[in-house]
This record gives C-alpha cells, sequence and structure tokens, in this order.
C-alpha cells in the first residue's frame, strides 16, 4: 500500500514540476500570460502540433526543443507507471483494501483471531465457512494481501498491544481467538483483551504440554484453554472406538452444505411454546438435539415434545448456517 501511494505521488509530482516547468519557461523566456504559456505547454507535451500561440523567439525555439525532449521521457515514464499500476492489478488492490478497511470500521459482535498458524487458519475457515464475522490480526503486513484474496479481514501488528486491538474492535467484538506459537504471547494478548473490554471471551491455545501453564493462561484473563494434546488423544480414542461417530463428524464439516451444530438462544417470542415447535424430528433441519435450560446449569437430551420453553433457554442445534439462521429469527 505504502509502494503503491509512493508510485502515484511520484508520477503525479513529475508531472506538476513538467508542467510548472513549461508554464514558467514560457512566461519568463516570452513574457506570455499564464493562459498562453499553459496552451503551449499542453500542445507542446502533447505533440499535437498545433500553431505556435505566439512568434517564438530563438530563446523560446530551443526552450520548446528541450520541453519536447524532456517531456517525451517524462510522460513516457508517467504513462507506463499507470499502465503499470491498471495491468497488475495494483490499483485494484488498493480500492479492495480501502473496502476491507471501511467493513472493519462499522464491523461489530464480531470475532477476532490472533495468529496465522495452523489453529489460527483453522479457525479461520470454519468462521468463514458458517458466514460469521471476524478479523485476522497477523504480525507481517506481507501477509495481509495473501488472506485477503481469501476473503478475510486481515489486520497487521501486534496484537499484544492496545494499538492493534483497538484496531481490530476489541470494545465492539465477541470474543478472541488467542492462537500464537508461544504461550507467553496468547497469555498477554488475554491480559490487554481482558483490560480494554473486561465481558469479552477469550479461548486459547495451549502449546506447552505444563500443566501450571493452563492455570497462567486462565489467570491472565482466558476463560476456555484448549490444549492440542488433549483434544488429539480424545479424537485417536474416538476413532478407535466408535469410528462412525468420528467419520461422521468429519463428514458432516467437509459436506457441501456445512453441516454445523450450533447454539440457538430463545428468546421472548418463544417463551410459553411448546418444543415440538423447535424440534424438527421429522427430516426437517434444523434438528434440535438437546436444551441448556435458563439456568446455565443442565442439558436436556432430546427433550419432549410437550415441554414449553422459556426465555434464556439455549438450543443445541444441527443444520447448515442458511437453516440456523432462520431457526434463529423464528426462536427469537
Amino acid at each position: 500500500m505504502k509502494d503503491i501511494k509512493k508510485r502515484i505521488l511520484l508520477t503525479l509530482s513529475a508531472l506538476l514540476a513538467l508542467f510548472t516547468a513549461g508554464v514558467g519557461g514560457y512566461m519568463l523566456i516570452e513574457g506570455w500570460n499564464f493562459l498562453d504559456a499553459l496552451y503551449m505547454t499542453v500542445i507542446t507535451l502533447a505533440t499535437i502540433g498545433y500553431g505556435e500561440v505566439h512568434p517564438l523567439s530563438d530563446a523560446g525555439r530551443v526552450f520548446t526543443i528541450v520541453l519536447i525532449l524532456g517531456g517525451i521521457g517524462t510522460m513516457t515514464y508517467i504513462f507506463s507507471s499507470i499502465t503499470a499500476l491498471l495491468i497488475e492489478g495494483e490499483l485494484k488492490d488498493v480500492f479492495r483494501r480501502l473496502k476491507m478497511e471501511h467493513k472493519i470500521e462499522t464491523m461489530k459482535d464480531h470475532y477476532i483471531i490472533c495468529g496465522a498458524t495452523h489453529t489460527g487458519l483453522s479457525i479461520a475457515q470454519e468462521l468463514f465457512d458458517t458466514k460469521r464475522p471476524f478479523i485476522l490480526s497477523v504480525l507481517d503486513e506481507d501477509e495481509v494481501g495473501k488472506f485477503m484474496e481469501m476473503g478475510y479481514c486481515v489486520i497487521a501488528g501486534d496484537a499484544s498491544t492496545d494499538a492493534a486491538m483497538l484496531k481490530c474492535g476489541v470494545k465492539k467484538a465477541r470474543g478472541i481467538f488467542c492462537t500464537l506459537k508461544h504461550d507467553k504471547d496468547n497469555a498477554f494478548i488475554a491480559i490487554t483483551a481482558r483490560v480494554l473490554k473486561p465481558d469479552i471471551r477469550i479461548i486459547t491455545v495451549q502449546n506447552e504440554n505444563d500443566p501450571a501453564m493452563r492455570e497462567k493462561l486462565l489467570r491472565s484473563g482466558a476463560d476456555i484453554v484448549i490444549s492440542p494434546f488433549h483434544i488429539g488423544g480424545l479424537r485417536m480414542a474416538a476413532e478407535m472406538v466408535r469410528p462412525s461417530t468420528a467419520q461422521f463428524l468429519d463428514q458432516m464439516m467437509r459436506d457441501g452444505r456445512n453441516f454445523r451444530f450450533e447454539d440457538v438462544s430463545a428468546g421472548a417470542g418463544a417463551t410459553g411454546r411448546e418444543f415440538s415447535e423447535f424440534k424438527g424430528g421429522e427430516g426437517n433441519c434444523p434438528l434440535v438435539v438437546a436444551v441448556k435450560n435458563s439456568s446455565g446449569t443442565s442439558y436436556e437430551i432430546n427433550p419432549p415434545g410437550s415441554r414449553r420453553v422459556k426465555e434464556g433457554d439455549v438450543f443445541v442445534v444441527i443444520g447448515t448456517p442458511d437453516e440456523v439462521k432462520k431457526f434463529r429469527a423464528r426462536a427469537a
């Protein structure tokens, strides 16, 4: 972005300098007024071939020769620079980045992913597939273009600083994923985010296989700490003892329709209605598989259709993003 701005500024400066020299030269040498000098400069540089505005003195002719020779080189540079910006698509990237930055400024209830690690990119792809707004925070400015090509909103900067967090809209965000390779870096991000927005939900990865590190990350402000070692072990066990179930979940994630388990909160409009209106048990998706009661202390697996819905209940459903979106509207 800075390189493109520099090239555009240099091109405009060269054009301005060329016209200033031409106009100033004719006014000084020939004593012409500004309009006559400007007109002569334009037709000379454009090589249109119109007649001279006024008869030129010998000094004026020499100046015109110099202006033509210098102008050919300068105008060639200007047009080649503009053509390169258009052909190479760099100008398009500028407008696309400006559009992305505007989107980031107006974004709310989004998620912030700190780190373009394998874990961070897996989260980004999942949020992208399920049509949830998010911002990917990377350290290197050179990475912005690559992830912007994938359709992500990206910001470069040190996520552990207040400036980077505020740039990501932390005060309007719903949650933060800390996915950097070093646990101490994730801890610093958690501390920064917790100070800027005390009620934000923070989930961090634990890279070190050290039980004490989990407690340190929690004390830093993380709500949930995920250990790849623990999750990996559970997954291996599941593949061994319940392969069909494990493979079903994998297939569900990879299916073209993007089936997912989702949380849907019941609003005032759903209060008092029977659960059978939402259950979707006859091939209608999304399918409600459990309900977390409004007190948030327990789950009811496959509750009876006669159960009355209470405001604050959370439905655990399975369906596509579009189906879940329609379900949210009904449950609200």
